[in-house]
């Protein structure tokens, strides 16, 4: 796992105020990287990779063979996508929505620009599930029946949860360490067993992104 921030015991915080953009070629919007496994990973490597894009035009999606797509709009009133020429899925705020990234899509905004969270996994080497939590829940670290924890606290393994503050205050504490404050789209790494106790609260919505490979 990789991406800009500050070290907190098995906490990695990924602030928002760190990311870079990067412009799409199209010019119908950017792309913000939150993390990436393996560390540094481009296109044609990674694992799984999560990112921001703020879409500001209807257009083309960019092919993606073998790789499985979750998208979750996560400002702005929503989208209407065309996948393999026939499929119209509307990707509603807060809804995540899974699709092959290898099919032909396009996206027609509803009703202006939009944010959206992307979940991308190499197919037959990643998986993933995508949360929208309101209140406040413990965050578990295992995806599904997968410690996913190594020496390291399961970074380099690219296994644990990615805590992402999507509305409202949000507020992130585990034992042993300082309450973690987030901002809007800030973001915060867990993996290991004092992570596995971690206490998310929130009184907007945040996204919860369970990570295994």
């Amino acid at each position: 796992m990789s991406g800009a921030g500050d070290e907190l015991g098995l906490s990695h915080i990924l602030r928002a105020a760190g990311r870079t953009a990067v412009a799409w070629r199209n010019g119908g919007g950017v792309t913000r990287e939150v993390a990436v496994h393996p560390p540094g990973a481009g296109w044609d490597a990674f694992d799984w990779r999560v990112s921001l894009a703020e879409v500001t035009a209807d257009g083309p999606y960019s092919p993606l063979p073998g790789v499985r797509r979750i998208l979750t709009v996560v400002a702005g009133a929503g989208t209407e996508l065309t996948v393999a020429g026939t499929s119209r899925l509307r990707a509603d705020r807060y809804r995540p929505l899974a699709f092959p990234g290898g099919a032909a899509t396009a996206g027609r905004l509803l009703h202006g620009p939009v944010v959206n969270l992307n979940v991308m996994l190499r197919e037959g080497r990643a998986r993933a599930t995508v949360e929208m939590v309101r209140g406040s829940r413990r965050v578990a670290t295992e995806p599904g029946s997968e410690s996913g924890t190594g020496a390291d606290g399961g970074r380099s393994a690219g296994q644990g949860v990615l805590v992402m503050a999507l509305e409202g205050r949000t507020r992130l504490s585990a034992p042993g360490e300082p309450v973690v404050a987030l901002e809007r789209f800030d973001a915060v790494w867990l993996a290991g067993a004092r992570a596995a106790a971690a206490e998310l609260g929130t009184d907007g919505v945040a996204a919860v992104v369970t990570l295994s490979v």
